[in-house]
């Protein structure tokens, strides 16, 4: 997890909604340094480990008075914005920063529902998040001050690398390459344990190798300086077992194709769901 600077970070924080993706970012605020006296938690349906995180560090969950903190962050379910609006406009003063994580929600949904909010960060982190190991792509109304953006980025570093857009309408492809993306990593884990199978391998045995050996990429990824296409190339003996596999998956219509061809679907999608 990216610990952020407790130098950045608000002074004082709202989190509305508290489920697995609110929580994991409330844990990385506070092992960043988050003022715990000054962090209020709002959730009706608060688990009890959030309930447990709570109460030792002392944060105020569900307050008969919540106060217009310098930061809100609206964690909740998208279709729940609307019912709650007419709370949420009352948490907001005009110094809140306002980061939003609902997905499909733009910043015109966001500032129509919520008449009080001013500098609004509309962000899309990935499931990893949940463990800290996740991408946001995050997009600043023209409001935002530079400290404001230097606060959210504090924020949403909390579970993982922030990518800043300029565009708001970036968002809809971003959202099809990383914020569906974890689903593709799944289904490929998934083909290649079926193949393993296919080839004779015990269906245990497939599933724990393709596991592991996607889950090894990945941290090699992580940690190489090299870009994907360099380490593909380093592990490719010409005419060895890996190249024979690579021009079956490369091959005109395999996965290069495919792959465009899904995150352009996925794009679409979320711009009809978004509008």
């Amino acid at each position: 997890m990216s610990v952020p600077s407790s130098s950045a970070l608000p002074a004082s924080l709202t989190l509305v909604g508290a489920g697995k993706m609110g929580g994991a970012m409330l844990a990385g605020w506070l092992a960043g340094g988050l003022d715990a006296a000054r962090t209020c938690v709002v959730d009706p349906q608060a688990s009890p480990e959030m309930v447990r995180l709570c109460e030792s560090h002392g944060i105020a969950l569900n307050p008969s008075d919540v106060p217009a903190n310098d930061a809100l962050i609206l964690a909740i379910k998208p279709q729940g914005l609307e019912g709650a609006a007419g709370l949420l406009d009352g948490l907001i003063a005009p110094h809140t920063l306002v980061v939003s994580i609902l997905a499909g929600k733009t910043i015109a949904d966001l500032s129509r529902r919520l008449p009080a909010a001013r500098a609004i960060v509309r962000a899309m982190p990935n499931l990893p998040a949940s463990i800290g190991r996740g991408v946001t792509g995050a997009v600043a109304s023209a409001e935002v001050s530079p400290g404001q953006r230097d606060q959210a980025d504090a924020l949403l570093k909390g579970v993982g690398a922030v990518e800043w857009l300029d565009d708001e309408a970036l968002i809809d492809a971003l959202t099809a390459l990383s914020g569906s993306g974890p689903a593709y990593v799944f289904l490929l884990a998934e083909a290649m344990a079926e193949a393993g199978v296919a080839a004779g391998l015990p269906a245990d045995m497939a599933a724990r190798l393709a596991r592991g050996t996607v889950a090894g990429a990945g941290a090699l990824l992580s940690a190489s300086p090299y870009e994907a296409g360099q380490l593909r190339r380093d592990v490719t003996s010409p005419g060895g077992t890996t190249a024979a596999a690579l021009a079956v998956l490369m091959r005109e219509g395999g996965v290069p194709d495919l792959m465009r061809e899904a995150v352009a679907a996925a794009a679409v999608r979320a711009g009809e769901l978004s509008g």
